[in-house]
């Protein structure tokens, strides 16, 4: 029985296009860079968003981590939605990698709003960390897949300015968001001093993640990656990935958003299922009802070829992807029938 993997969109392997891609890649030593496929994937995706220069490294928390290196000083304050990646899913980075501290902002699905960030910044007083970095998450993985308007974001960069504040992205699925708005991506990124776009989620790459700045922002990060371990050799193999999935795996995430409504509809037909957010994107978050025990659920769906993750109380995430097939969709609609809880 083939297993439905709804974990995460990490879990996709190459297509047949993108392996030939990887294996017909020319390449050289990008540490000296001399690699010409990862110096073209790091300037085609710096012109397509409207950037001075990219810096391609293994993952998203690296190029996150990297920006944030670069941005602060150890002492300082980075503010983050209280449910950001960088703050949950890192490793603790961003004290372990830079000496900052982190502020929480009560956002609502992952999302916060310009009066929030003002009214988060630290006073001019030796006694509390110099506030000096503002991260938005788009899309908000823990918000369930939410987009942000690019207003809102508008008015967060004006406040960082007046502010002396940097301003990143934690652009792990902003290609997910692109698909569904009528913006540019360069109007998209504009607002931002830094970056980090994901290749190896909603694309299909095995592995990687571009951080786009100007010049000498990304002269310093390229540093940083050095000293965090994140140089790579003959990448060109990788970064032929990312060039193919920019050119073939963008458009087709309205797929897998389209998945993820049937998914919820699927869910939301189940008894135990107490409530499923409605999906954005490519992120489908099911409330399972409060007497049933998650990791059980779990449990249940897998001895049925159904794998998902835990998401916090009480909650189930279910992610499509391009490994996932409308007649996956269909299976999953049998198969969960079956399922007893």
């Amino acid at each position: 029985m083939k297993k439905l993997d709804f974990r995460s969109d990490t879990v996709t392997k190459p297509s047949q296009g993108m392996l030939d891609a990887m294996a017909s890649a020319e390449v050289g030593d990008d540490v000296f860079g001399d690699d010409p496929t990862v110096n073209l994937l790091e300037a085609k995706t710096a012109e397509m968003f409207g950037k001075e220069a990219g810096l391609f490294c293994p993952s998203g928390t690296m190029t996150n981590q990297i920006a944030i290196n670069v941005h602060t000083r150890p002492g300082d304050e980075v503010m983050c939605d209280k449910t950001a990646h960088i703050y949950h899913y890192e490793g603790g980075g961003v004290a372990s990698n830079s000496g900052c501290s982190v502020k929480l902002l009560d956002g609502v699905q992952g999302q916060f709003s310009a009066a929030d960030v003002l009214g988060g910044i630290n006073p001019d007083d030796p006694h509390f960390p110099v506030s000096k970095l503002v991260s938005i998450e788009n899309t908000s993985n823990k918000g369930g897949g939410t987009i942000w308007k690019l207003k809102e974001i508008q008015s967060i960069a004006s406040v960082c300015q007046q502010h002396n504040l940097g301003l990143h992205l934690d652009g792990a699925r902003l290609f997910n968001a692109l698909v569904e708005i009528d913006d540019e991506p360069k109007d998209v990124l504009a607002p931002f001093d830094s970056a980090s776009l994901c290749l190896s989620k909603g694309l299909g790459c095995p592995v990687g993640s571009v951080l786009l700045g100007t010049e000498s922002f990304i002269k310093r990060g390229r540093r940083i990656r050095k000293v965090f371990g994140g140089g790579m050799r003959q990448a060109g193999i990788l970064a032929a990935a990312g060039l193919y999935a920019l050119e073939h795996n963008i458009d087709r995430l309205k797929i897998d958003h389209l998945h993820a409504k049937r998914v919820r509809e699927i869910l939301l037909d189940q008894s135990w299922v107490q409530e499923v957010d409605y999906p954005q994107t490519n992120i489908v978050i099911a409330e399972v009802a409060d007497s049933i025990d998650v990791q059980k659920c779990l449990a249940k769906l897998e001895e049925n070829g159904i794998l998902a993750v835990p998401f916090g109380s009480g909650k189930i995430r279910f992610v499509t992807h391009l490994d996932i097939t409308g007649t996956d969709i269909d299976s999953l609609e049998t198969r969960i029938k079956k399922v007893s809880i």
